[in-house]
């Protein structure tokens, strides 16, 4: 009786296995996806936070070049 069921079993639990397997394979892929965008927003915030900080670094020796030269000039000027 097993013999004469098994083809009958095979075709009727083959679109289930061939749904789910489908399925799963999507939410991979989705998956997948989901976290190369998280990855390029993470790239995107580190590269911005970077140049943030080094543009602070840069500013940083202008500024208090240009807080001495104020300095000098106010020491150089006659008081009156």
């Amino acid at each position: 009786m097993g013999i004469a069921l098994a083809p009958v079993v095979k075709r009727l639990t083959k679109p289930v296995v061939r749904g789910a397997v489908k399925t799963s394979v999507g939410l991979a892929l989705e998956m997948k996806k989901a976290a190369h965008e998280v990855g390029e927003e993470f790239t995107d915030l580190s590269a911005e936070i970077a140049a943030e900080m080094a543009a602070k670094s840069d500013r940083a020796p202008v500024e208090k070049k240009a807080q001495v030269k104020a300095g000098r000039a106010a020491k150089a000027a006659p008081t009156g």
